[in-house]
């Protein structure tokens, strides 16, 4: 039996780790918050059309889904710290690419070079996940330890974007985009001296070849995507790319299958305490990453001339999305005390159902900005939660010599999810022929119900994904995933 010193003394070795990965979220809200109010600042710099800004959004998107599989097996073989380190540097690059790039071309690189903090999230918790292991409440730390992180997160998001807001108009471009550049350099040391290093637990090298049939299919997708978003939803060309890439996973699970070693573990993720924690997630990109432009555009929308929307001004464009993010922090905070109450999958149940109902209720509600604060204050709340829950769900799910690729896949299938629904809201706002005052065509608002149905239908099967995990498959409760 374990004395009270060994079960106590990595709890507070916790706190401790928990603090410094803390500073890589701090880094990461920046990071996606800082830019967001600046964008038309950015494309007067570049001196750009703003719609060419969409490009980055796509470039980091492919990035981003491609580098997670590599990145997370690394994180398993070589240690998670080592792999975390990397992908910081190869941010703080990104970063200060973007900072002294002379033009758009080179601005687009850096701009997808720094997607990889895609895999930030993941291997911290993979990383907390093992430093719990000796605890006796592994699987109850981790999640709180994400709960923390997800919500420091949230709260950078709002700093950031509040730091760039105030700068934009008093300072230089070149020192205003070198400031997050500073902050993710600086996390490098932090990362590099105040968390511990840990060999990796997995055995085997890198699946080259599978690698580059993932990668393929994966990057077919993606360009599919982007042709989508560029020449439109009418497009066969575009829908081809797609097709194939989608075909492209065929060989690549079947490959997988007969290695011992796979880059993506495919019998794992198909077990039954791991596909519905995967499924949530791809279900949950429809909503959180595919759904934030619309949502966007519907609010700026003037509804004296198109008959929709709030006519809404960036001033209030950014109260909206703070309240959003705020509420994200909230549900991320108290998933440990939700957790408690109701127990880890009713949890996330509540959480997934939260989503659906928020954007369900867009449907009806949709023509005040009360009514918009609302319905995103509870789609918010249970996104906030799945964020810190899902990564550590996959990993209570895996074995200790997965966990990374467990984790990191949990953001890899939710790129791809919020990439598909980029493509089916893209042929949902296509425009119908109407005109605004300016004689452009516009969206019809049918297709903003379209687009709100499918992020509520998405949040209610996800809800329904995971009642089919086995009942405590998220809990400290010995559970058989080899």
């Amino acid at each position: 039996m374990s004395t009270p010193t060994t079960q106590v003394r990595p709890v507070h070795g916790l706190v401790a780790v928990v603090g410094f990965l803390v500073m890589v979220e701090v880094a990461s809200g920046v990071l996606q918050g800082y830019y967001t109010p600046i964008y038309p600042q950015i494309a007067d710099h570049l001196s750009i059309p703003e719609g060419d800004v969409n490009w980055f959004e796509a470039a980091q998107l492919i990035v981003s889904a491609l580098c997670i599989p590599i990145l997370a097996r690394l994180g398993d073989l070589i240690g998670h710290k080592k792999v975390l380190l990397l992908s910081t540097a190869v941010t703080a690059l990104g970063s200060w690419i973007l900072a002294f790039a002379p033009s758009f071309t080179t601005f687009l690189i850096g701009w997808a070079v720094q997607g990889a903090y895609v895999v930030w999230l993941p291997l911290e918790i993979a990383i907390i996940h093992r430093r719990t292991r000796d605890s006796g409440r592994q699987e109850l730390l981790t999640r709180r330890g994400a709960a923390v992180l997800v919500g420091a997160l949230e709260l950078a998001v709002i700093i950031g974007a509040l730091t760039s807001g105030l700068l934009v108009d008093t300072t230089g471009m070149n020192v205003i985009l070198a400031l997050p550049a500073i902050v993710v350099t600086a996390v490098f040391f932090v990362v590099l001296f105040g968390i511990e290093d840990a060999r990796g637990e997995s055995t085997g090298g890198i699946d080259w070849a599978g690698l580059g049939l993932v990668t393929l299919a994966i990057g077919l997708v993606m360009a599919g995507m982007v042709l989508i978003r560029v020449d439109g939803p009418d497009s066969l060309v575009a829908w081809l790319v797609v097709l194939v890439g989608l075909a492209a996973f065929v060989p690549f699970v079947r490959y997988e299958l007969g290695l011992a070693e796979p880059i993506v573990d495919v019998r794992l993720l198909a077990k039954p305490a791991q596909w519905p924690v995967q499924l949530t997630a791809f279900l949950f990109g429809i909503p959180v990453l595919g759904g934030q432009i619309p949502l966007s555009t519907y609010a700026q929308a003037d509804p004296d001339v198109r008959g929709y929307g709030l006519g809404a001004d960036s001033a209030f464009i950014s109260t909206l999305i703070g309240v959003y993010v705020i509420t994200l922090a909230i549900g991320a905070f108290t998933l440990p005390l939700t957790s408690r109450w109701l127990g880890v999958r009713r949890a996330l149940v509540v959480a997934c159902a939260l989503v659906g109902l928020g954007y369900l209720l867009w449907l009806p509600f949709h023509d005040t900005t009360l009514q918009a604060l609302l319905n995103m204050g509870i789609a918010g709340l249970g996104s906030g939660a799945l964020v810190a829950a899902l990564p550590a769900a996959a990993a209570a799910a895996a074995p200790p010599d997965r966990t990374g690729i467990a984790t990191g896949m949990t953001n890899g299938t939710k790129t791809l999810g919020g990439a598909i629904a980029s493509a089916i809201f893209a042929i949902a706002l296509a425009a119908t022929g109407s005109l605004d005052a300016a004689g452009e065509q516009v969206a019809p608002l049918s297709g903003y119900l379209t687009v709100w149905a499918v992020c509520s239908g998405a949040g209610f099967l996800a809800a329904l994904a995971l009642l089919a995990a086995p009942k405590h498959a998220f809990s400290d409760r010995p559970l058989e995933v080899g």
